[in-house]
């Protein structure tokens, strides 16, 4: 996969193009174990981009593919909110471009090595040299993911 470069005033325009909507959020939670009885009103309205999105001009949404980072919850499809003002630290998930493609890794951190690692065992680790042409491009902040083609969740 090859990495498309997005210049920060080009994602600033097509960001602050985008309508947001406030989405109403019941103010009870609903239990995902032993049923409880639900409240029947609306608490605030919940605007997903201030829930999602903490520094608007630095954040970029790109489609994850592949199972390597199934392992920490990103699988393929899932599209994954990535802030470049955000700076990496051990353990952090990112995106970074080494030799021209585009991968989705956990940075790790040790004395003076540093390593991109996959959330699966299948896949290697990928030290970075010197002789790598790598770039960080940011950390990745939040997932979304569809459930179904048709939107909705189910087993099958």
């Amino acid at each position: 996969m090859s990495c498309i470069i997005v210049q920060p005033k080009e994602l600033n325009k097509s960001v602050l193009s985008v309508k947001v909507q406030d989405i109403p959020i019941l103010s009870s939670k609903v239990a995902a174990g032993f049923p409880s009885p639900a409240d029947d009103h609306l608490d605030n309205a919940l605007n997903l981009n201030d829930l999602l999105v903490k520094h608007p001009a630095a954040t970029f949404l790109v489609r994850a593919t592949g199972k390597s980072m199934e392992g920490v919850g990103i699988f393929n499809n899932d599209i994954l909110i990535v802030d470049r003002s955000v700076n990496p630290v051990h353990g952090s998930v990112v995106i970074a471009a080494i030799d021209g493609e585009c991968l989705v890794k956990t940075f790790c951190q040790e004395k003076k090595k540093n390593w991109l690692q996959s959330a699966n065992p299948n896949f290697p680790l990928i030290l970075l040299e010197e002789s790598n042409s790598v770039e960080i491009w940011g950390v990745v902040t939040g997932v979304v993911r569809q459930h179904g083609s048709n939107g909705r969740v189910c087993l099958n």
